[in-house]
C-alpha cells in the first residue's frame, strides 16, 4: 500500500502545513488463529479502503474500464496482494502487537483474498506469529506517519473464551500531543515526516478465560 497511488494523493508538505490529517481510510478486521492450547500463531488482516484510494488503484492498474463495480475472475487476480508488492525496508504492515512492553515479530505477509464491495476494495492477509500467550496482548493497526487512518471496525474472531476490548483514541488529546511534538522541531525536521500514528490509534486489549 506505500507504493503505487499514495504519492497521487497529496504534493510534498512540511507537517505543520498538512497538519495530523490522514489521506487514505481503512477499515479494519482481525481473524486470529490458535494452536488451541491459549496460544495465538497467526492473523488474518482484512483492509477494506475508502472509495477514494480505491478509484485511484482501479484506474492506475486500469481495471474495471467500464465503471460497473464489478471486476472480472482476470481483475481479481490482478488486483490480490496489489498492496503487498514493494514492502519498504522496515515497514511492519501497519499492525503492531505487544505482550507487555515485548513487541511481536509478525512474518510477513500472504495475501488470501480481494474483492470490490460497494466501490471498496476489501483485501486481506495473512502473518503468522508466535505462539504466542493470547491473554493481555494489545493489539494497534496503525500508520506510524499518519498518512493512512485505520479505524478497527471488526469483526474480530479469537478463541474460544476470549474476549476483547477496543479502547479510541481521544481526538483532542492526540491532537494536542501532535502539536506538542511539532514544537519541539524545526521546519526541516518536520518535512521528514513524524510518527505520531501511535497518538490516534485504536488498541485492542485481549482477555480469556482461565483454562481448566
Amino acid at each position: 500500500m506505500k507504493n503505487i497511488a499514495l504519492a497521487a494523493l497529496i504534493a510534498v508538505l512540511p507537517v505543520s502545513q498538512a497538519g495530523a490529517h490522514p489521506h487514505v481510510f481503512v477499515d479494519v478486521a482481525l481473524g486470529f488463529a490458535d494452536d488451541g492450547a491459549g496460544n495465538l500463531t497467526g492473523v488474518e488482516v482484512t483492509w477494506s479502503y475508502d472509495d477514494f484510494f480505491s478509484l485511484l488503484i482501479l484506474t492506475d492498474m486500469g481495471l474495471d474500464p467500464d465503471g460497473d463495480g464489478v471486476l472480472t475472475e482476470a481483475e481479481l487476480a490482478r488486483l490480490k496482494g496489489f498492496d503487498l508488492v514493494e514492502w519498504p525496508e522496515g515497514f511492519e504492515g501497519d499492525l503492531y502487537i505487544h505482550a507487555g512492553e515485548e513487541k511481536i515479530a509478525l512474518d510477513q505477509p500472504a495475501p488470501t483474498g480481494v474483492r470490490l464491495e460497494e466501490g471498496r476494495i476489501v483485501a486481506t492477509h495473512v502473518r503468522s506469529f508466535g505462539p504466542v500467550p493470547a491473554e493481555g496482548l494489545r493489539v494497534e493497526p496503525y500508520d506510524p506517519t499518519y498518512y493512512v487512518d485505520y479505524t478497527l471496525v471488526g469483526p474480530v474472531t479469537l478463541p474460544s473464551g476470549c474476549a476483547y476490548a477496543i479502547r479510541e483514541p481521544d481526538l483532542d488529546d492526540s491532537q494536542r500531543a501532535f502539536r506538542d511534538m511539532l514544537a519541539q522541531l524545526s521546519v526541516e525536521e518536520q518535512y521528514t515526516g513524524v510518527e505520531v500514528g501511535n497518538l490516534f490509534s485504536d488498541t485492542m486489549v485481549i482477555s480469556c478465560r482461565a483454562r481448566s
